[in-house]
């Protein structure tokens, strides 16, 4: 096969992670015979330096064009004060439109080597193994009005948060196939009992479950769902969530998997002729520009998002499965970067690419 890919590098610490899961991506070519076409564009604050745009025209276009895009981070504290169109992150929510990406999956797993990275009890984290699915194209996020008007004591902000009957049944349906090759439980997100828009979101959910009678269905209050996720967090399955719920919820999780460098993410759109998914892939931390170019970011959470790409994207589930052993052979091993390893030699960002290359 043929992996036409786009490479979107980003800021801080993003070429560095995108590096080495390039590095496994073509390890993965090597060995099952396929070949790799990889385009590289700007996208965040470089893309702001460069051409003064977050998300420059001839990236939509290269997006669009490309089999999937796979994407460091975006962000720089310089940013910080810019007027909304000329942050970096106004580029990634541009990129998820244009893609009509819809979907967020955020797998949580607590690897048996990392039980000790948590801050949680090893009781309580061990055997954790979830996926957040995130709606990405609704909510606070995107809906207006918005803004900030007025002057002193009358000077106000706005957003909106809004929800169609079809974007919560889109992202329901995706929640609840997931379910089915899982544990066949989904635990949907939502704080009902103030908002109306989440009257909603609980309303068509349950519609949409009957569609899905081998699925277990639980609702559950975003505050409690917070609560839970250190309480108890091997009660989750599939956990289905709004945009700004799902933001916050999964990074929750990292302290489950004992570093936020360990998440990888797959953002899923419609289906391509071909019937694989439209696919944005990236790790869910940040830009982190304190430790750029220091050669001590974990990259796992790049890599992670790789094998999410070879299966959603193009269906080779062997290769994905393949690339997520080698991933625990790693960790097994010892040979992690400065977050999971607190004392001792740490690995550089290269030697955990190179590992993970070598054990496959």
């Amino acid at each position: 096969m043929n992996l036409n890919i786009l490479v979107l590098p980003g800021d801080g610490i993003g070429p560095e992670v995108t590096r080495e899961a390039v590095r496994v991506l073509n390890r993965v070519a090597d060995k099952w015979g396929h070949s790799v076409s990889l385009t590289e564009a700007l996208l965040g604050g470089i893309a702001i330096h460069k051409t003064g745009n977050p998300m420059p025209e001839v990236t939509a276009r290269l997006a669009l064009a490309a089999d999937a895009t796979l994407m460091g981070a975006v962000g720089l504290p310089e940013f910080d004060d810019a007027p909304p169109e000329k942050r970096p992150e106004r580029g990634l929510l541009g990129i998820r439109k244009i893609l009509g990406v819809f979907a967020n999956l955020r797998p949580v797993r607590a690897y048996a080597s990392l039980i000790e990275s948590s801050p949680l009890k090893n009781h309580l984290v061990e055997g954790t193994d979830m996926i957040i699915v995130r709606e990405l194209t609704g909510g606070i996020y995107y809906g207006t009005p918005r803004g900030i008007s007025g002057v002193g004591a009358e000077e106000r902000a706005v957003n909106t948060m809004t929800y169609t009957r079809a974007e919560i049944e889109r992202v329901s349906r995706m929640a609840f196939h997931l379910a089915q090759a899982r544990r066949k439980k989904v635990t949907s997100v939502d704080k009902s009992n103030v908002l109306e828009n989440s009257q909603l979101w609980r309303r068509v959910v349950i519609e949409v479950s009957a569609e899905f009678p081998d699925v277990a269905l639980e609702h559950i209050l975003v505050d409690n769902c917070a609560m839970q996720l250190v309480l108890n967090p091997r009660r989750f399955d599939v956990v289905l969530t709004e945009n700004m719920f799902g933001d916050i919820l999964s990074d929750e999780g990292a302290v489950l998997a004992g570093s936020i460098g360990m998440l990888p993410s797959a953002s899923i759109g419609g289906r391509r002729p071909s019937g694989a998914w439209t696919g944005l892939y990236e790790p869910v931390h940040g830009s982190a520009p304190d430790i750029a170019g220091q050669n001590k970011a974990n990259p796992l959470g790049a890599i992670g998002s790789v094998a999410a790409m070879l299966d959603y994207s193009f269906g080779l589930k062997e290769e994905a499965a393949a690339v997520n052993r080698a991933m625990e052979t790693v960790l097994n091993s010892g040979r992690v970067t400065a977050d999971l390893r607190p004392a001792g030699r740490p690995s550089t960002t290269e030697e955990v690419g190179e590992a993970v290359a070598a054990a496959l």
